[in-house]
């Protein structure tokens, strides 16, 4: 089987994109040959049946462009994937439908774009972690849980500590909810927060300034390979993305043993049997789930972390990330 696998980035160093890496990976397992065609990237720990082809250039129309140009080269294939980017199966669609070849959109956000809406008429198939985290309701979606790389985190022992670290890792977005967060720690006594994002645009720069005003130290982004050892050090994560956008530092938390207290309704199954969710717009609910979670002892915290864990291995592991993307594309 030959796969095209289209995305924004192919970087092992990218804070948010290098996640990508591990499900082209475990595509590549499972078939043939992949071709990746992504705006940049390098092939560095690819395996040898991956072929990576770069479409980057200084305009929107230059991308465009050289995307055909790969896209063309790369077919005829087998299923042609769409990582996280519905413009992807706009264009491509004229060069994959009349092959009658699958085209496929990786999609797991909040937001209904005019852009998405075309992707889901022209797509063959939607994947996604589960029907809420798609925003437009279409038979096409198929639920197929997060790719997380459950090896790339070790389940730490936390026993023998003081106090209550809390972890907030993401984009300094309005729709992450800091603030509530924030405001939430400062409520609890002997909490402690510690913040690693990004700020990719001008919103998101304004936004974080704002943030800085409650007095709390706000980190940047750290490379990729240093998450797993911001996990080993922190007692919780906590995580209030708008509701329809399951995180995938969620369930990479999950897979390290990490406990997480979020405000998204999809995490209920992941959480299922303990009082891990909040309200997203009450910091005093938050303030109220951190006090409990303080209170619980060593064994408790450490039963919810191998809970989590386990249904992240059985959920929402890369592998079935990969079986589910490949059912679909059949």
């Amino acid at each position: 089987m030959r796969l095209v696998f289209l995305t924004q980035s192919v970087d092992p160093g990218h804070p948010v994109l290098a996640a990508t890496i591990p499900k082209i990976r475990a595509l590549a397992e499972r078939v043939d040959e992949v071709v990746v065609l992504a705006q940049s990237g390098r092939a560095d720990g690819l395996p040898p049946n991956v072929e990576l082809h770069n479409f980057g250039a200084a305009s929107r129309l230059g991308r465009a462009l050289r995307f055909g140009q790969a896209l063309r080269r790369a077919l005829p294939a087998d299923a042609v994937v769409a990582h996280m980017i519905p413009l992807y199966v706009v264009l491509a669609a004229p060069l994959v439908r009349p092959r009658r070849t699958p085209l496929l959109l990786w999609y797991t956000h909040w937001k209904a774009s005019t852009t998405l809406r075309a992707a889901e008429r022209l797509a063959t198939a939607i994947v996604t972690v589960d029907r809420r985290s798609f925003p437009l309701d279409s038979p096409k979606v198929l639920p197929i849980g997060h790719g997380i790389d459950v090896d790339e985190f070790a389940c730490t022992d936390r026993s023998g500590r003081s106090g209550l670290r809390a972890l907030v890792l993401g984009r300094y977005s309005p729709a992450k909810g800091i603030e509530t967060i924030l405001r939430a720690v400062q409520q609890v006594e002997g909490a402690e927060v510690q913040l690693h994002g990004v700020a990719l645009n001008d919103l998101e720069r304004r936004h974080r300034g704002d943030l800085e005003r409650l007095g709390i130290p706000l980190g940047d982004a750290v490379p990729r390979a240093q998450v797993p050892e911001l996990l080993a050090r922190s007692d919780i994560l906590v995580n209030n993305m708008e509701a329809g956008a399951p995180d995938k530092v969620v369930y990479e938390a999950a897979a390290a043993c990490l406990p997480v207290l979020a405000s998204n309704p999809v995490f209920d199954e992941l959480f299922d049997g303990y009082p891990l969710l909040f309200e997203r717009d009450s910091p005093e609910s938050l303030a109220e789930r951190l006090r409990w979670f303080a209170a619980l002892d060593e064994g408790e915290r450490a039963e919810i972390g191998h809970t989590l864990r386990k249904r992240v291995a059985q959920r929402h592991s890369v592998g079935t990330w990969a079986d589910g993307v490949l059912a679909a594309a059949r």
